[in-house]
C-alpha cells in the first residue's frame, strides 16, 4: 500500500466505487501529468445523497458534507484510471453549488472538498479553487465537484 492509501486508511477513509456517469463521459481522463476529473456528484452506494438548492431544502453545513462526498467520488476515479498512489498534488478544485436565492457561502460549502483533501494530502493536497454558485446542477443534485491533479 502506497503512502496516500494509507494515510487513507490512517483516517478511517475508505473510496467509494467509482460514479456511473449519468451522461456521454467518462469519470477521469489523463493528459501528460495530469488527471482531469468529471464533475462528480455526492452519490453514495449509486444513489445521490440530497437534492435541493443549498440555502433552502439543503444547509451549508449539509452541503460542506456533501462536497466531501464529491471529493472522495473524484479522488475514487483518479484511482480507477492511475492509482491515488501516483497523486503528486491537487492542483484546481472547481465546485458548484446549487444555490437559493440569496445565498452566498458557497466557498464555505466547498470547504468540505478542500478540507478534505488537506486532511489526505498535507501541503500536496494546497490547491487553487473556485466556488460558484448555480441556478440548478444535474439530477438535482446541490453540490458537484471536479478536479485536476498532478500525477507521476
Amino acid at each position: 500500500m502506497g503512502a496516500w492509501k494509507e494515510r487513507l486508511a490512517e483516517l478511517g477513509i475508505e473510496l467509494p466505487e467509482v460514479a456511473t456517469p449519468v451522461a456521454a463521459y467518462v469519470p477521469a481522463v489523463r493528459s501528460g501529468a495530469q488527471v482531469f476529473t468529471s464533475g462528480q456528484l455526492p452519490f453514495v452506494g449509486g444513489k445521490l445523497a440530497a437534492t435541493g438548492k443549498v440555502g433552502a431544502e439543503v444547509d451549508a453545513e449539509q452541503a460542506a458534507a456533501h462536497a466531501r462526498t464529491c471529493a472522495l467520488n473524484a479522488l475514487a476515479a483518479v484511482d480507477a484510471l492511475v492509482g491515488l498512489d501516483s497523486i503528486v498534488r491537487i492542483v484546481k478544485v472547481v465546485g458548484f453549488v446549487a444555490s437559493a436565492e440569496g445565498f452566498t457561502g458557497q466557498p464555505a460549502v466547498i470547504n468540505g472538498a478542500s478540507e478534505l483533501l488537506g486532511e489526505v494530502f498535507g501541503e500536496a493536497g494546497v490547491h487553487a479553487r473556485s466556488a460558484v454558485g448555480v441556478a440548478e446542477l444535474p439530477v438535482g443534485a446541490p453540490v458537484e465537484v471536479e478536479m485536476i491533479v498532478e500525477v507521476a
